[in-house]
């Protein structure tokens, strides 16, 4: 390339710009980095203006927006190099004053002429630069904007083709090689034609040493990422604008705005691009700055109070949505006055700054820990299900605080009292969270400090329960503490007991016989539950075993699993269809029972975790039909075998009632899908009668049994007078 190439881009950039030139910007003033708020009408300006500069700036002809007296709204650079106007306030000067005096009546009559046209008005005239210029001839072309407010005129110097040609070149060229913004052109392989001056100087290379070279070796692996994407865009010619981060020669960043245009030839082959480059590296770093002060704990680097409001306000509405809670945690740092006091406020700063790395450590990457001044900082936790996930927390949080800080050569000790309180079981808004969780932080120093404290009294109770409630589960199952009871599920038909919902105790040493509600919600927060699902099920296949000789080849056997259990891998489910095969027993004796609230909480994994149940040979059951919001288009699609009535239909079971109608419909929809259905909760012989009258196949209930020992539920079966096999 030669010496006179590097100092402007070749004529297709000329011809890229011109032919971009059919676009008709509305008025706007010169777009400027302010770094207060910006209106709306603001921002619009902005964007219409950098419209402008996109299309207009570079061509090699003048292009002028004018208000309906002339004034010079937006100008592109040759237009202002031909009057000798400045760009950043054109609106100074009208362009009237332009026209040689004997040629002022025939413009007025051609902008006359322009403003009521459906196309372009052409005119040949005189212009002058000022009072002693001599002048020079023009051709304008003038146009209505389609805005209302303004119209378009486009300068060219009306002498030979050629010469005028040769003059637009030179004018471009000096244009170019003076411009205070980078203009890059890049070939059809995205590789580096042309820089003026500027642009290598932005970059901190010489010109020669961008040349061929791809535009992607100067940008980082977003701005790599972002051209691959829009590569498409511009060899279909559409022209786009983007900021980059490239990387100057140095190694130092730099922010620019890209406005490309695409280069055709005249068989319409893409030829490569032409860009406009703005360096906006101050106005980012600028804005940076203001969003970090803005936001963020300048000794800590956590989040301060403005960005801790936010995030919590988001995640309480998330857990709105969803049906969670969240837990706010408030942490004081116990007698860091002293410490600060004692070892200056230096040191203090540098306990800050360490206890706040603690804390960070305690937590997920998605929670949010925050420093609301002083001593004082803030732990939003979000996505649990359990509350003892958020007590481990919190006990991780006292244990690491408690330990001594190194601060340059000195040893300091605190400790840290936490308030714990609950969104929205404790509260319904951000404020009253806050207030109970300072509450609770206050009165776990009352307690003597170096300790967590719940909002509430109860919540505290049973926050002790549940602990020494799981240290208990621990020692249950190696105690052999459990034992299960069966209650029988009744055929309506005949009377026999063909089948019998295995049904967990804990027989505590202290505590007496505990029912699962009392101790299944701490075994699934304490993570026992899968051990504890398994030592039931397989317990199960053993008495099952024994009753098929007993009772009946057909008796069956139902269990039930909890939400945590579905999240097992397969093979953990594969292992109970091998213990039934070694017992001898076919899949099918035993009952998987799921509730409708499993369905809803758990989506397709539960869906999925059904289908290989049934692929294995396991039967299932939905229990507490009706309780819940389940949708029975989804009924079809579930791969189920019974249908468990919720009780609250059956308590009030009364001729000619609505709840009778309700079990009726039930019964009806279920044998339609080829399902068979038991009521649960049945108490009363007149329950049972009308039941069966509505053509219900089983029931479970009082009326029949309370779950019984094994040994019972064999009496009462045999009782029945079960037909033999």
């Amino acid at each position: 390339m030669d010496k006179d190439q590097h100092a402007r881009p070749g004529i297709q950039a000329h011809h890229a710009v011109i032919a971009a030139m059919g676009g008709t910007p509305e008025l706007a003033p010169e777009a400027s980095f302010d770094e207060v708020p910006l209106s709306p009408e603001r921002l619009r300006f902005e964007r219409e203006q950098a419209y402008f500069n996109d299309i207009y700036l570079l061509a090699p002809v003048g292009y002028f927006v004018l208000a309906f007296d002339t004034t010079i709204l937006q100008v592109n650079l040759v237009g202002a190099d031909l009057l000798g106007i400045p760009r950043d306030h054109p609106g100074l000067h009208h362009f009237r004053s332009f026209i040689s005096a004997p040629f002022l009546r025939d413009f007025d009559s051609f902008v006359h002429l322009a403003l009521n046209s459906s196309h372009p008005e052409r005119i040949q005239l005189q212009m002058t630069r000022g009072r002693h210029d001599q002048g020079f001839p023009a051709t304008l072309l003038a146009s209505a904007d389609g805005s209302g407010q303004a119209f378009r005129v486009v300068l060219e110097l009306a002498e030979g083709k050629l010469a005028a040609l040769e003059r637009s070149e030179e004018r471009f060229r000096r244009i170019v090689h003076s411009a205070e913004e980078g203009i890059w052109e890049i070939d059809a392989a995205a590789r580096t034609s042309f820089v003026n001056p500027k642009m290598a100087q932005m970059l901190g290379y010489r010109i020669e040493d961008m040349l061929d070279k791809p535009l992607v070796a100067f940008m980082d692996d977003e701005g790599r990422a972002m051209l691959e994407r829009n590569i498409a865009r511009r060899q279909q010619g559409i022209a786009e604008r983007h900021e980059f981060k490239f990387i100057r020669r140095d190694g130092s960043e730099l922010w620019a705005t890209l406005a490309t245009n695409p280069i055709f030839d005249g068989e319409s082959a893409y030829l490569g691009a032409l860009a406009l480059v703005t360096d906006i590296t101050e106005r980012k770093e600028s804005s940076a700055r203001i969003w970090q002060q803005a936001n963020f704990d300048e000794l800590t680097a956590l989040p301060n109070r403005h960005m801790f409001l936010d995030r919590l306000k988001n995640e309480m509405k998330k857990a709105g949505r969803h049906g969670r809670f969240v837990a706010l945690l408030f942490i004081d740092l116990d007698h860091f006055k002293e410490v600060n006091d004692r070892l200056g406020h230096d040191r203090g700063d540098l306990l800050l700054a360490g206890a706040s790395r603690r804390i960070v450590e305690c937590v997920r990457g998605s929670d949010t820990v925050a420093r609301l001044g002083g001593d004082e900082f803030t732990v939003i936790l979000a996505g649990f299900d359990q509350l003892t996930s958020v007590e481990r927390v919190a006990q991780e949080m006292v244990g690491r605080l408690a330990r001594p800080f190194e601060l340059d050569g000195e040893q300091a000790l605190v400790s840290a009292s936490i308030g714990i309180a609950l969104y929205p079981s404790d509260a319904p808004d951000i404020e009253e969270l806050m207030r109970h969780a300072d509450q609770a932080m206050y009165a776990a120093k009352s307690a003597g400090r170096n300790r967590y404290s719940y909002f509430t009294a109860d919540l505290q109770a049973a926050a002790q329960l549940r602990l020494r409630t799981v240290l208990d589960l621990r020692e249950a199952l190696a105690g052999q503490q459990f034992e299960i009871h069966y209650q029988p599920i009744v055929s309506l038909r005949n009377g026999t007991v063909e089948r019998a919902e295995a049904l967990l105790r804990w027989r505590h040493p202290e505590r007496g016989l505990l029912s699962p509600g009392e101790f299944l919600p701490f075994a699934i927060s304490a993570g026992l539950i899968v051990e504890i699902g398994d030592w039931v099920f397989r317990q199960a296949v053993l008495q099952l075993k024994s009753w098929q000789a007993e009772l009946s080849p057909g008796f069956q056997i139902c269990v039930n699993k909890s939400p945590v259990e579905f999240r097992s891998d397969a093979a953990f489910y594969q292992g109970w269809i091998d213990h039934l095969a070694q017992q001898g027993l076919p899949a099918r004796s035993i009952v998987i029972e799921i509730t409708e609230g499993v369905l809803q909480d758990e989506g397709r994994p539960v869906i999925e975790r059904l289908r290989q149940f049934r692929e294995m040979g396991l039967q299932v059951a939905l229990d507490d039909f009706g309780s819940g919001y389940f949708s029975l288009s989804c009924l079809r699609k579930l791969d189920i075998d019974y249908l468990k009535i919720d009780p609250s239909f059956v308590r009030q079971l009364q001729p000619g009632s609505a709840d009778l109608a309700l079990c009726e419909a039930i019964i009806a929809m279920a044998h339609k899908l080829g399902l068979d259905v038991v009521a649960e909760g049945v108490e009363t012989a007149a329950q049972r009668d009308l039941l069966a009258a509505a053509g219900c196949d089983y029931a479970q209930g009082y009326v029949f049994a309370p779950a019984l020992p094994a040994a019972q539920l064999a009496l009462m079966a045999r009782a029945a007078r079960l037909p033999p096999p």
